[in-house]
């Protein structure tokens, strides 16, 4: 007898015997990143039958290339937190005259050898999630999958031969893909993925962008003695992180070395003899061996078919899906980037598990994308959960208090290094709940992974004050700040169009 699945308070049959329709797979899932991989993973384990797909591998992607693994371990954080390793010992072999260290004042960097580590990790990585599929029993096909109809999938394989295999359920988990800006010249310039493995190092930068990559590359190439300038069209870079948080991270760029241009975009990339030429609306021109485009990416969706299938898109081309993650096809669903929600790896982990278990675990999820703490990783890096000010201050209905601190890290003092740490508590006043909480400063990452936890149990502001602290630590802080630096009131409500 089958075994059954509950699908919307319904009994959905494993095989479709007793509906009279056989199925090659329980699950087929088109794309084989974080997101993919992990559904497939976890709905073989609850015994379903699973076929997954994914593009030839390469650090490269495109239309025709991609790699299991997906965007995250092969051209995105995993590669990309590697360089931002290399790029800190920059700071660090400056601060460690001030400890002691005697240096030759011509230290080299070897952009190649770096570059090889890379490769060569995620070469294992692209290795050890193969093997993740293989031992939890999942059928990995390499080619190109779209799909044809409600319950048929086509993958063409790399000589063109074409495979045909129907589903149950048919789970797209194809990503998004980096964007280029539309200005004469721009086939000059590159994407995060080129950036990633650059045959020779830049020497001179231009990066256009005011969101993570644009930030996060900045500090990688400066880090390693780039002259980098960053071009972004707000006041401030990060749009949509808190404002405060937000000018400590311009003041640390800054304070790196980056050349910083607010309120200014590109308009025309020309090739020199001596590099390429970069024009800006101000009339500025730069030189440089790189341009890289930060701009945004794109769901990943244009060449599955859905519109013939008859899956409905939004007007960025995102897979429109319900808190199930499922389409208005029902036995097609999609997770990850490719619905545009909130692009995150962890958090396509999250709506690939929920999936799972509501499909073939008898467990009815939802994602929740409550106190979901992120980080960009410039250097030093910012780290948040929760509400920023500005949200916090608009989506209360009473007073807001706002608790920072700014202090020397105390590796600092002795090193000389003029950057500050800037922590910052969001609390509403009513409830004394913390709503958000937001730090610039070495470990940020590390240390917001643990506030998150206390924010996702609902602590309040009097729990964070009577946890005795580590010291001598950064994060103690975070439960020593007894002052309010401000409160808001309920009729206060600045915006901001920074």
């Amino acid at each position: 007898m089958a075994r059954k699945m509950l699908i919307d308070g319904e009994p959905d049959l494993r095989k479709g015997e007793e509906e009279g329709t056989n199925f090659d797979f329980d699950l087929f899932v088109i794309g084989a990143g974080s997101g993919g991989v992990r559904a497939a993973r976890f709905s073989a384990n609850f015994g379903a039958k699973v076929g997954i797909c994914e593009l030839p591998f390469h650090p490269i992607s495109s239309e025709t290339i991609g790699g299991v693994g997906g965007t995250c371990v092969i051209r995105g954080c995993v590669p990309k937190k590697i360089l931002v390793y290399g790029a800190s010992y920059g700071g660090e072999l400056e601060d460690a005259r001030n400890y002691g260290w005697e240096l030759s004042e011509n230290v080299d960097f070897n952009w190649k050898k770096l570059l090889q580590k890379k490769t060569d990790e995620i070469n294992r990585l692209n290795g050890i999630y193969k093997r993740l599929l293989s031992n939890a029993g999942v059928k990995l096909f390499e080619g190109e999958g779209k799909i044809v109809g409600p319950n048929e999938v086509e993958v063409t394989q790399l000589d063109g031969t074409k495979l045909s295999y129907s589903a149950k359920h048919i789970l797209i988990a194809t990503g998004s893909r980096a964007q280029r800006p539309n200005i004469p010249g721009q086939e000059l310039g590159i994407t995060s993925d080129e950036a990633l493995s650059l045959e020779e190092f830049p020497k001179r930068a231009v990066i256009l962008g005011g969101g993570y990559i644009a930030v996060e590359f900045a500090s990688i190439w400066r880090g390693m003695g780039s002259n980098v300038h960053l071009v972004f069209r707000k006041e401030l870079p990060l749009r949509g992180f808190d404002d405060e948080m937000r000018a400590v991270v311009a003041r640390n760029l800054e304070g790196r070395g980056i050349n910083l241009h607010p309120r200014t975009n590109l308009t025309q990339l020309i090739k020199t003899d001596d590099g390429i030429k970069v024009i800006t609306d101000h009339g500025e021109e730069l030189i440089a061996d790189v341009v890289l485009f930060a701009t945004g990416r794109a769901p990943n969706s244009k060449r599955l078919n859905l519109e013939d299938v008859g899956v409905e898109l939004d007007k960025t081309g995102a897979i429109v899906v319900n808190e199930d993650s499922r389409t208005n096809i029902p036995s097609i669903w999609a997770v990850g980037d490719v619905t545009n929600r909130m692009n995150l790896t962890p958090v396509a982990l999250m709506e690939a598990s929920c999936f799972a278990q509501t499909v073939f675990g008898g467990q009815p999820s939802k994602p929740d994308y409550n106190d979901i703490p992120y980080a960009v990783f410039s250097i030093p890096p910012l780290s948040v959960v929760g509400l920023s000010e500005e949200q916090a201050i608009e989506q209360t209905n009473g007073d807001v208090l706002v608790f920072t601190s700014t202090f020397n890290p105390m590796k600092n003092t002795i090193s000389g290094r003029q950057e500050k740490t800037v922590m910052k508590l969001v609390v509403d006043a009513e409830t004394d709940k913390v709503l958000g909480a937001s730090m610039c400063g070495p470990d940020a990452p590390e240390i917001i992974q643990g506030i998150a936890i206390a924010l996702k149990c609902g602590a309040t502001k009097a729990q964070f004050d009577s946890t005795v602290g580590v010291h001598p630590s950064a994060a103690e802080e975070f439960v020593t700040m007894r002052s309010v630096t401000r409160r808001v009131t309920a009729a206060a409500k600045p915006k901001t169009n920074l």
